[in-house]
C-alpha cells in the first residue's frame, strides 16, 4: 500500500509547487510589506505542516507507550524528523519575512521562541532516538509526547501574550485575492509531508526486515 502511495504523492507535491510561483505572483501585494510578504504563501503552511507532524509524532508515540506495536514507533520517528525539517523551513523563511517587516532577523518574543524551542525538543527527540541505546525507544516517546504538548502552546502564544507576530485570525480574515495562492500552498506543503511520511515509513519497514535478515543470519551461522 505504502509502495502504492508515495510515488503519486510526491509526484503531485512537485507539480503543485512547479504552479505555485505562478499564482503566488499573480496574488496582490500587501497594501504595508509589499512584496516581502509572498513569503508568508510558504512560511505558513510550513508551520502548520511543522504542527501536523508533531502531532503525528506525538499520538504515534503514545499508541506505542501504549500498545507497544512497532509500527507505531516507525511513524512517530518519520514524523519526528518532518517536524524538524519543516521547523527549519519555518526558522529560515521567518527572519528572511521579519528582516523587512520589523528590521530586525530575530526578537525574543513568545511565537519566535517558543517555535525555535519546540523545534529543538524533536532535535532531542531524534538525538535520543539515535545515540540512546537500548530503551530509547520509550524514552524518546515520552519526549515526542511532551512536545506534542507544547503544540497549542506554540499556536495560541499570539493570542495569549503581546507580540509582533500577528494573531491566529490572520488565515481566516485574509483577503479573498491572497486565498487560492495561500491554500493551494497549504494543500501542496500537506500532500509533500503525506509523501515524505509514506517514504519514511516505508524505508523504516525495510530496514527493520534487513535487521531480522541479518540476524536469521547469525543465528544460523552460530548453529553451524
Amino acid at each position: 500500500m505504502t509502495r502504492r502511495l508515495f510515488a503519486p504523492m510526491l509526484a503531485v507535491a512537485a507539480v503543485m509547487f512547479a504552479i505555485a510561483p505562478v499564482l503566488i505572483a499573480r496574488a496582490p501585494y500587501e497594501s504595508t510589506m509589499g512584496l516581502v510578504q509572498k513569503i508568508f504563501y510558504f512560511h505558513v503552511p510550513a508551520g502548520i505542516v511543522m504542527f501536523a507532524a508533531a502531532l503525528v509524532c506525538g499520538i504515534s508515540s503514545a499508541l506505542f507507550l501504549a500498545r507497544g506495536r512497532l509500527e507505531h514507533d516507525r511513524r512517530a520517528l518519520a514524523a519526528g524528523e518532518l517536524t524538524v525539517i519543516f521547523g527549519t523551513i519555518m526558522l529560515v523563511t521567518g527572519p528572511l519575512w521579519a528582516r523587512k517587516a520589523w528590521g530586525v532577523w530575530w526578537q525574543w518574543e513568545a511565537r519566535l521562541t517558543s517555535t525555535l524551542v519546540l523545534t529543538l525538543i524533536f532535535v532531542a527527540y531524534l538525538l535520543l532516538r539515535r545515540y540512546g541505546g537500548p530503551g530509547s525507544e520509550r524514552l524518546g516517546a515520552v519526549l515526542a509526547v511532551f512536545g506534542m504538548v507544547n503544540v497549542p502552546f506554540v499556536y495560541w502564544s499570539v493570542n495569549v501574550w503581546r507580540t509582533m507576530h500577528p494573531r491566529t485570525t490572520v488565515v481566516p480574515t485574509l483577503d479573498p485575492s491572497m486565498r487560492p495562492a495561500f491554500w493551494w500552498c497549504m494543500v501542496a506543503f500537506f500532500v509533500l509531508f503525506g509523501g515524505l511520511l509514506t517514504l519514511r515509513v516505508r524505508l523504516e519497514e525495510q530496514r527493520a526486515a534487513l535487521d531480522r535478515l541479518w540476524l536469521a543470519r547469525e543465528e544460523a551461522e552460530v548453529r553451524s
